[in-house]
């Protein structure tokens, strides 16, 4: 009862600073957050002082369950809420897309104009559906390879539910216009702080699980697990050193500012791909994809050395991204080289993860979650080999601003982020809720070849723009004037863009069908369906032809 009891006054206090903090508001932004997070603490009273079953709670909600069974918990949560975010983020891809072919369509309002809508947009893929995936698949290995539960069963609850209110923050800021304006790290102070309470608290659980293993041996999967935590935070905080104009105000300025605050934002940046949306989910690879083909990883030792050569190379390649600016020219050659020697590492886990069916290539025939890994990994290892390309200055004179940088990063994300999240999700489910099978294995197909047809719709389109970009940009008449206008390369893109957009509606329905199928397998419904590629035998033609006497 003592624990109800602390748990409602801190409810309150919470609420009534909240509701302080409303009325002494110094913006509307920032009072219109403070009126979210009241409803929060409105809900959160409400549920520690309602009669409900508090035994129920005590074993699936607040605190372990099953001393004989994994913490899985947080883990569906987390599975459920990284299809809501990814659905979200896919819809404002696809709406954003269908703004730049079509501009009349962001209707002349605030909230729905391009510039507020686009950060929205990567937010809620890489940190709502990326982020989502990553901490439920990390809570599930962790235990799994480390044959125990989850430590700090409340912390991870905490760590579920707080990042989710972070994700909510976060996007209602964008559509208020609070921004700071940095690529990736567009949360104002007071976000940022929240979140490093977070991750804080997600790097506890996850290392306090590691310390209480039973297993002596520490999986390669939790060392980039481990690596996507740490670097991850110490990048958030370092990038996010900000000064608040007023603690009851949204507004606040860098502490880093000029060429210094450009250096340090494409650090993070940079290495926000580099660990987030690279380590972290290579960790997913090393575990499910052994998994799921049966197979154990084809080399240990070649994960162990592409992970720490991956790790020590990233994180000196962001100046790449300043090519041709003030930075100095040595940081711009550093980030270069760094860049093109990243390429070996990033393949090593590519050739790691594909080399891993060896023996079982023919899953890929008859698996559709195998075909997701599969490609995922092509998408992977391509991505990382353009990637060190462009970085290489000739060639990023080219690339550098254009809308080839922006077929990159969805090569990249579609393909490798999403191929791979969309392969665990289907791991997980059936696991996750004692089901015998997915409801259907043939949508995951349709899921898969909606999804591929999409990325290279949406890739080779953005590909081409770029390269038409960069031409006419660069395009100077014999007066030694530029001959395209601005606005003249925007239009000569409009079929470009359209046929973005019509990729991005072909990845948005694949993700349709996977929350279709997600939800029927929770229901515990299967759907009756005829094996993959199983091929008809006829017994009469299974027969030598034999000649026949003419009449």
């Amino acid at each position: 009862m003592e624990s109800v009891v602390s748990r409602a006054g801190a409810w309150f206090a919470l609420l009534v600073l909240a509701v302080v903090a409303t009325a002494m508001a110094h913006d509307s932004g920032f009072a219109a957050h403070m009126v979210i997070v009241s409803l929060i603490a409105v809900v959160g009273l409400w549920f520690s002082v309602s009669k409900v079953d508090y035994n129920a709670i005590a074993k699936g909600i607040l605190r372990t369950p099953d001393e004989s069974r994994y913490d899985d918990d947080p883990i569906r949560w987390g599975v459920i809420a990284t299809v809501f975010w990814g659905m979200a983020g896919f819809a404002a891809g696809l709406f954003i897309a269908l703004q730049l072919a079509y501009p009349q369509l962001n209707f002349g309002w605030d909230f729905t104009n391009f510039g507020r809508l686009r950060p929205l947009h990567t937010s809620a893929v890489i940190f709502a559906f990326g982020g989502n995936a990553l901490i439920a698949s990390s809570f599930y290995v962790v235990q799994r390879t480390s044959r125990a539960r989850l430590a700090l069963p409340g912390l991870a609850r905490f760590v579920f539910w707080g990042y989710q209110v972070f994700i909510v923050l976060a996007a209602t800021g964008y559509l208020f216009g609070i921004t700071q304006s940095k690529e990736y790290a567009e949360p104002e102070w007071y976000v940022d702080w929240w979140l490093t309470i977070v991750w804080v608290a997600y790097l506890a659980v996850f290392v306090g699980t590691i310390l209480k293993r039973k297993e002596p041996h520490i999986y390669v999967a939790n060392w980039f697990y481990l690596g996507f935590i740490v670097t991850v935070a110490m990048l958030h905080v370092v990038n996010n050193l900000d000064i608040p104009v007023s603690f009851l105000g949204s507004k606040s300025y860098p502490v880093f500012g000029g060429v210094q605050g450009a250096l340090v934002q494409w650090w993070y940046g940079h290495n926000a791909v580099g660990f987030f949306l690279t380590a972290g989910f290579l960790a997913m690879m090393y575990y499910f994809v052994p998994k799921q083909a049966e197979r154990p990883i084809f080399s240990y030792r070649l994960s162990i050395v592409h992970f720490w050569a991956l790790i020590f190379l990233y994180i000196w390649a962001g100046p790449h991204h300043l090519h041709y600016t003030a930075l100095p020219d040595w940081a711009q050659t550093l980030g270069m080289v760094f860049s093109v020697m990243l390429w070996m590492p990033s393949w090593g886990g590519m050739i790691n993860g594909l080399l891993t069916l060896n023996g079982a290539w023919d899953k890929v025939r008859t698996d559709p979650i195998i075909r997701m890994f599969v490609m995922s990994l092509a998408f992977y290892g391509m991505s990382t080999f353009e990637g060190p390309m462009m970085s290489i200055k000739w060639v990023n004179s080219l690339s550098h601003y254009t809308d080839w940088t922006i077929g990159h990063v969805h090569s990249g994300a579609l393909g490798w982020n999403g191929m791979i999240t969309f392969a665990v999700i289907y791991f997980l489910v059936p696991r996750l809720w004692n089901r015998e099978r997915l409801y259907s294995l043939r949508m995951v197909n349709w899921h898969f070849w909606l999804a591929t047809v999409g990325i290279v719709f949406y890739a080779a389109s953005m590909w081409v723009a770029g390269v038409t970009q960069g031409l006419m940009w660069a395009e100077y008449g014999a007066d030694g004037y530029l001959v395209n206008s601005f606005v003249e390369t925007v239009a000569a893109l409009h079929w470009e863009f359209v046929a973005r957009a019509f990729g991005g509606l072909l990845y948005l329905a694949g993700a349709v069908v996977l929350v279709i199928n997600v939800w029927r397998t929770i229901l515990g419904h299967q759907r009756e369906e005829a094996p993959l590629y199983a091929p008809a035998y006829d017994a009469e033609a299974d027969r030598p032809v034999v000649a026949q006497p003419a009449e």
